[in-house]
């Protein structure tokens, strides 16, 4: 059974969350604070965190980054904040996911879904499915209806990237930094262009796309069918 560790000082949030994820048959403990958090992860070692930044004791990010001192465990971080600063932050000191205040359920267990899934997933996989086709990034095919789109060698490296955090948000930071090198953060209008072109060879609708998803002045997040959507 996958344990979860509950970080938030609102009881509301905590026992929403403590319902739902028990319901689906997730272990539930809790945290009200940044210390608590931190002692309790050390003692349960849970499967997953799901830490809120605004806690009455000390910062979520401080807990966030003494955390990732020791353990690797996924963290879906909530925010009340707005501003897509503190959402890259987040990302950089180490949360694997982000949610912002307020959220649906469903949405975070989705997300919750996506993270542990990837964490999880068998070494090696590299096959998708985007559209109409499949797109196995380690020997740098496509699989699909004729005629197939030809993808140049940086479509390809943006792809395996995406691919391998599958379900996950990847920042601008993140892709330019893989990509183009350190030198090109904030070159943001990069990603987007070759973002829009992936778009147009490998999405249905170009316009509205599935798969290849847009997070909002923070980075991208490639969402592949399960596979009983699969064609």
């Amino acid at each position: 059974m996958m344990r979860v560790l509950v970080v938030d000082d609102d009881p509301q949030i905590v026992r929403t969350l403590q319902v739902n994820l028990r319901i689906r048959g997730y272990a539930v403990d809790s945290a009200t604070d940044g210390a608590g958090a931190l002692r309790s992860a050390l003692r349960i070692r849970p499967d997953l965190v799901v830490l809120d930044l605004g806690l009455p004791d000390m910062d979520g990010l401080e807990v966030l980054r003494g955390l990732r001192a020791w353990s690797p465990v996924p963290v879906v971080v909530l925010t009340g904040r707005a501003g897509n600063d503190e959402k890259v932050v987040a990302l950089d000191a180490g949360a694997d996911d982000y949610l912002t205040k307020p959220f649906h359920v469903e949405e975070l267990l989705a997300r919750i879904r996506a993270v542990t899934r990837r964490r999880f997933a068998p070494a090696g996989t590299s096959r998708v499915r985007v559209g109409r086709y499949v797109v196995d990034v380690a020997d740098r095919i496509l699989v699909g209806d004729e005629p197939l789109p030809r993808l140049t060698p940086t479509e390809w490296h943006l792809l395996e990237i995406l691919v391998r955090h599958e379900g996950h948000l990847v920042t601008h930071r993140e892709l330019l930094r893989e990509v183009w090198g350190p030198s090109y953060e904030d070159s943001k209008n990069y990603l987007r262009q070759f973002l829009t072109q992936l778009r147009h060879k490998l999405e249905d609708d170009p316009s509205r796309p599935r798969h290849l998803l847009t997070e909002q002045g923070v980075g991208y997040r490639l969402v592949a069918p399960p596979p009983s959507e699969e064609r």
